[in-house]
């Protein structure tokens, strides 16, 4: 009897079958009538908006005057409700986009959205633009998307409500010549293909237009081939995979066509009335509703008929269509093949064998194993589609009797996947779990897997339904951080009143659950929430000081990030916090934060070095570290020295001088910097007498050379005053004067000045400076007069030697050429 009543619910069309199952009975609401309200419904099983349709008439004081905004889940339990004050002129539609946020056009084009607990998202989206005196007449939504018509025949369509861009698509075509009309006329009715459905990736919006339908796209107004008498279409909807049109037209007939209009089937109606609604359920059948009757209209010719006594939504669904009435909720769809092959009435196949000999085992009934030996062969093939039955059903018993009849049969099957019952198990526990009237979402099997897990969880996480969403990760093995993270969130958000400690302690106590979760993020939540306290109580626990460090910055924390910064080692984290604080902060203060963390300090030195040359001299002088400054000032003066205007006697070497001199003035107020001190003296003297001398022979030659070069500059320009004047300012000693003196004479081959010089006295560095002047200029015959001087045999004679090697090498040479113009004259061919 069991099978004859399941199957006893099916209708035939053609050679399927479909059921009506309800999901809820009754619906959770009061008073709530669907045909005086305006109706979104979301489709994956998703909340339902109401709101009261102003063009309908409303019996005086039979409700509240306030047009209110009711958002249902499917069971009917209230989610939230708004006041509806937007101004714009009369609602024209409304939607739910694929992340459950309902959209609502009004006449002026203006788009308002809600999330699902109806608070407004701010900024809205105007879609007319700077088309003032358009009014929007028509909408079609999908997905994320909507198109718009406006009363001048207008086209313009939102391709996705996330980047807000609005698009003016092409203009339809005007009425022919000659027509008379006294108004324009409007399209019958629109329809769109979703950009995942066409060749161009852009959305194709199909007018019902006179007799014939348009394509408008962007660019583009393509008119398409309407079969003759066909026109007007009077409703037009587009299959779930954008492959097949729907269309009623104006003599009762529903016609089939492809999205070319090349008409497939077509069915002659009872009523010349456009229906009120025009839905595909899956792809297989279509259903039109007027006032009291659902029709589903299939390939075969004979449909199938359904009769209300009250007014219903369609909500289509990927595998079927929802019913929405003001008192329930139900499902109609195609039955699985599964479903039909066990519960069929009169059926033999080995999965119905298998469920009658789970119900013989019950009675204990030596017909189980009977049934058992009839389908051993099959027994695998059997045991799935009792599997995927129990997924397909909606009811919990009768998911638990094919589950056990699938164990049973697996029982005696060895070469069938173990884990296939328990995944089916899984799936099922959290079909059941989120179907419950209370959570409100009525998911197919198929639904879900096309919906995914994770897409599931992030609904009941926007929906509040955290404790569920959080069963459900931990049941399918899933990261929980998502789910604990916005629980911690929107805890924030409601606790105003709880203070800061003790919500800590809250939140605190589930963050710990997961391992490695971000407390950074819930902690600028809470300052966004303005909580500054709690937040920075939060960032406290945040192990990662790369999401810790910028928080407590944005917190006002700065002291906390630098020590963060600084204990990470991280010098990009360091320099983050420094130049936050340097932007912020007064010098003074700033210098104060950094001074006792050596890395933040040493860090601020090595840029401050590159860049910042005054501000890292008032941080010196803050701390009384004068030589530093010194140093500073010292290399401040190097870089004048390199300007390339610095020359010929330039101006900037007076401030350079100074520069010097100011470092000199620092290094003397410590004792141990005398020998800097010192040198900044003689350094700053050097470049005065220098520019002097640049001054004096007008050659930029002088000028950052050493003592040493100086004075061999000034005697090779002849200047021997000068050389003297530098060699006694400087102190030079007389060894150095004489090297010095020796080969700059050499250089400028002074060689009479040379001889004089080493006759003035006994040269303190001896002779041989003078020998070796002499052959490095190539003069060995002035060389010879020194030679003779050196006291060193030994030196004497190694130059000697050189000499008279030398003095060969000129005879051996000119013996070859004495030969050569010999031997050029006996032959007359100037070789021997």
């Amino acid at each position: 009897m069991a099978n004859v009543s399941v199957a006893a619910e099916w209708q035939l069309l053609g050679d399927r079958y479909y059921r009506k199952p309800e999901l809820y009975h009754p619906m959770q609401w009061r008073h709530i009538d669907l045909s005086r309200n305006k109706v979104a419904c979301a489709p994956f099983g998703g909340p339902v908006a109401l709101i009261r349709d102003d063009s309908k008439i409303v019996q005086l004081y039979s409700e509240s005057a306030l047009r209110k905004l009711r958002l249902f889940n499917s069971a009917g339990v209230s989610l939230s409700d708004v006041v509806w004050k937007n101004t714009g002129g009369r609602l024209i539609g409304l939607s739910w986009s694929d992340d459950h946020t309902l959209v609502c056009i009004v006449q002026d084009g203006t788009v308002y959205r809600y999330n699902v607990h109806a608070e407004l998202i701010e900024p809205n989206l105007s879609i007319l633009g700077h088309y003032f005196d358009e009014n929007v007449v028509e909408c079609v939504f999908w997905g994320n998307g909507v198109v718009c018509v406006t009363d001048t025949c207008k086209v313009f369509a939102v391709p996705d409500f996330k980047t807000r861009t609005v698009v003016r698509l092409a203009d339809p075509p005007p009425p022919p010549p000659g027509e008379l009309e006294l108004e324009l006329e409007l399209p019958h009715c629109v329809a769109v293909i979703e950009p995942q459905y066409t060749l161009s990736g852009n959305v194709e919006v199909l007018l019902a237009i006179r007799d014939g339908v348009v394509m408008v796209e962007e660019d583009e107004v393509q008119a398409l081939p309407v079969p003759p008498g066909d026109g007007p279409l009077q409703k037009m909807v587009v299959s779930g995979n954008g492959r097949f049109v729907a269309a009623f037209t104006h003599d009762g007939r529903l016609a089939v066509y492809s999205t070319r209009f090349e008409k497939m089937f077509e069915y002659q109606c009872e009523s010349a009335l456009p229906p009120e609604q025009l839905a595909w359920c899956g792809l297989d059948s279509v259903l039109l509703y007027w006032d009291d009757m659902l029709l589903m209209v299939g390939p075969s010719d004979e449909p199938v008929r359904y009769l209300y006594d009250e007014p219903i939504v369609l909500v289509p669904e990927c595998d079927g269509v929802r019913i929405l009435t003001n008192t329930s909720m139900e499902f109609l769809q195609l039955v699985p093949n599964s479903t039909v092959s066990i519960f069929k009435i009169g059926s033999t196949s080995p999965a119905a064998l298998l469920y009658d000999a789970l119900d013989h085992f019950d009675r204990r009934s030596a017909k189980a194993d009977e049934n058992l030996r009839l389908i051993r062969s099959s027994l695998p093939e059997a045991v799935e589609a009792c599997v995927d039955a129990a997924g397909h059903e909606f009811d919990v018993s009768r998911q638990r009797t094919l589950l056990r009849a699938a164990s049973y049969g697996q029982a005696f099957c060895s070469n069938f996947q173990r884990d296939r019952i328990q995944e089916m198990c899984k799936t099922l526990r959290v079909l059941n779990a989120v179907r419950n009237p209370e959570i409100g979402i009525p998911l197919s099997i198929q639904q879900y897997k096309l919906l995914t897990p994770s897409v599931l969880i992030g609904r009941l996480i926007n929906a509040h339904r955290h404790l569920l969403a959080l069963r459900i990760s931990e049941y399918l093995g899933m990261n929980q951080e998502v789910v604990i993270m916005h629980w911690a969130c929107s805890k924030i958000t409601a606790s105003l009143a709880i203070p800061d400690a003790a919500l800590l302690e809250i939140l605190l106590d589930k963050l710990r659950l997961c391992k490695g979760i971000s407390y950074a993020a819930v902690s600028a939540h809470a300052d966004k929430n303005g909580r500054r306290k709690l937040a920075a109580m939060l960032i406290e626990h945040e192990p990662r000081s790369s999401k810790q460090v910028p928080l407590l910055l944005s917190i006002g924390e700065e002291d906390t990030a630098l020590m963060k910064a600084t204990e990470s080692g991280d010098t990009d984290l360091v320099y983050l916090v420094l130049f936050h604080i340097w932007q912020k902060k007064q010098p003074l203060e700033f210098f104060g934060m950094i001074q006792a963390r050596m890395l933040a300090r040493d860090l601020f030195i090595t840029y401050a070095r590159c860049y910042k040359h005054e501000f890292l001299k008032d941080f010196f002088l803050s701390n009384g570290q004068l030589q530093e400054v010194a140093f500073l000032l010292w290399k401040e003066s190097w870089a004048k020295g390199k300007n390339p205007m610095a020359s010929r006697g330039s101006p900037l070497h007076g401030p350079r001088i100074k520069l010097i001199e100011k470092a000199h003035s620092l290094f003397s107020e410590t004792k141990e910097h005398t020998f800097e001190s010192k040198a900044a003296e003689e350094h700053a003297k050097l470049i005065r007498m220098q520019h002097e001398l640049e001054v004096t022979t007008k050659q930029a030659i002088f000028v950052d050379s050493s003592i040493s070069d100086t004075i061999r500059t000034c005697i090779v320009l002849g200047n021997h005053r000068a050389a003297m004047k530098v060699k006694t300012e400087f102190k030079v000693s007389e060894k150095r004067w004489y090297w010095l003196k020796v080969f700059a004479l050499a250089t400028i081959r002074d060689w009479d000045a040379l001889e004089k010089f080493s006759k003035e006295k006994r040269p303190p560095i001896g002779y041989r400076p003078f020998v070796e002047a002499c052959i490095e200029a190539d003069e060995k015959g002035e060389a010879l007069k020194y030679i003779p001087k050196l006291a060193d045999p030994r030196e004497r004679a190694e130059f000697s030697g050189l000499m008279i090697t030398h003095v060969k090498l000129i005879i051996a040479f000119i013996f070859l050429c004495l030969l050569a113009f010999l031997c050029s004259d006996w032959n007359g061919q100037g070789s021997c």
